[in-house]
């Protein structure tokens, strides 16, 4: 998926080891440093470190069961730090100004910028830089310009699609940590999800399991099993032919994947699963009373 960012990470360091930054030696420091850019499969299980290293490795892209942790036992069984991009993007900023000044742009207790990534039906999608504790309702009106076509808002996904979901009058928070998690939800990738009025919920949460089922790598029976169950069981109301107890199934599902496995993609399915039912049931037991749905199964 990021073929074109590889092929510009590759020309800077083909440039920093032309400009003798990368290499033996490194300025006559006697320093040695090599960088190289590894393609994987875009396989969304390897997001996860040990299933990186496992990738990495020229393995299966399994989570590895920790303790051990990479930072003791990594790549080839040597220490091995795995960093997000965005904490590699952040360091020169940091170099350049000094880490009090970075801590300063945030909050007291989560200080620094996050890069939140804005998507769905809004007037400015893109990625926008900003300070820790940044209002959701100005991340969403402000920076990206509010909901085309005159819609509505109707909820909120905060920090990519394993965080519980927010109803439209939640969004009066802080996109910090602490704030998110008061009111049951995460900061998570930064990754924000506009759902406008009109949508279906029951669809959108469909889509959703199908993308974790499709992804689970099924090393654990909790994952592999219950991603799937749930993908199918969402897709029988979503086509009018739910029966009653099946809220209560997925319910039951999600409660028997918690905590139950190696890595937390289980615990990413569960979290947006049971959100969805919690704050917007009335949809699916109306998919499953009137074997339709209301809203023409709009996502």
């Amino acid at each position: 998926e990021f073929v074109r960012e590889a092929e510009i990470m590759q020309e800077a360091i083909d440039e920093a080891y032309a400009k003798g930054y990368l290499g033996r030696n490194i300025l006559g420091t006697g320093f040695d440093l090599d960088v190289t850019v590894h393609m994987g499969a875009g396989a969304y299980i390897c997001g996860e470190e040990t299933s990186l290293i496992n990738s990495l490795e020229g393995k299966r892209g399994w989570p590895r069961v920790k303790p051990p942790f990479p930072a003791s036992v990594g790549v080839f069984g040597q220490p091995t730090i795995v960093n997000n991009v965005e904490t590699i993007a952040d360091v020169p900023w940091i170099v350049t100004h000094g880490g009090e000044k970075f801590a300063s742009l945030g909050v007291e207790k989560d200080g620094g910028t996050r890069l939140i990534c804005v998507s769905g039906p809004v007037k400015k999608p893109g990625v926008f830089e900003l300070p820790v504790g940044t209002s959701l309702r100005s991340i969403i009106y402000e920076h990206a310009g509010g909901l085309k076509d005159g819609m509505l808002l109707k909820a909120v996904i905060p920090g990519g699609s394993s965080t519980p979901v927010m109803r439209a009058e939640e969004i009066d928070v802080a996109f910090d940590f602490e704030s998110l998690q008061k009111i049951g939800t995460m900061a998570g990738s930064g990754g924000v999800i506009v759902i406008p009025e009109g949508t279906c919920m029951v669809r959108a949460l469909s889509v959703l399991m199908n993308f974790y089922a499709h992804e689970s790598c099924g090393q654990c029976t909790p994952c592999r099993e219950g991603c799937g169950w749930m993908a199918k069981v969402l897709r029988r109301i979503e086509n009018g032919k739910g029966m009653d107890g099946d809220v209560e199934l997925i319910l039951d599902v999600c409660d028997n994947m918690l905590g139950r496995t190696i890595c937390p993609l289980a615990d990413a399915a569960v979290m947006p699963a049971q959100s969805f039912i919690w704050k917007f049931r009335k949809e699916f037991d109306r998919h499953i009373r009137d074997k339709m749905c209301p809203y023409g199964n709009r996502f």
